[in-house]
């Protein structure tokens, strides 16, 4: 499959439009995210057992008054989360299944970013590491 990098109204493969976000997902959203329009994507990562991923910011988006909501699923990691410059001093949370983190407000641009993934601390998935569920919204409301 084609790597996407940016935000497309169609499969890339199939040219089929992408499927609706499940229910649970609108709900965790509903619940967590404090903003009046639903979620447009659902970003989802792997990362292995020495999976990383450097500081970034998530500016992909036409909406920066929306936050990014992230659910955590199996192993736990070792997050960071700066301020709105890369150089700005960041503090590491550790992120469990089940968790999430919603970055909103002053900080829907923090930069941020994996530091590790801490293998074998949770059963959920059969082979080990963690999946990130990221819900977005992508372009402002009209």
């Amino acid at each position: 499959m084609k790597p996407v990098t940016a935000y497309q109204p169609l499969h890339p493969e199939t040219g089929q439009p992408w499927p609706p976000l499940p229910p649970l997902l609108i709900d965790a959203w509903e619940a967590l995210a404090r903003y009046p329009h639903p979620p447009e994507s659902c970003l989802v990562n792997y990362y292995g057992p020495a999976a990383k991923m450097g500081l970034h910011q998530d500016r992909d988006e036409c909406a920066f008054d929306a936050p990014v909501v992230s659910l955590s699923l199996g192993d736990t990691c070792l997050f960071r989360i700066g301020g709105l410059r890369r150089a700005d001093p960041t503090r590491t949370v550790r992120l469990a299944s089940g968790d999430a983190v919603v970055l909103g407000g002053d900080a829907r641009l923090a930069f941020h970013g994996v530091d590790r993934i801490m293998p074998g601390s949770s059963p959920l998935l059969p082979y080990g590491g963690r999946i990130n569920l990221t819900l977005r919204r992508v372009t402002r409301p009209g």
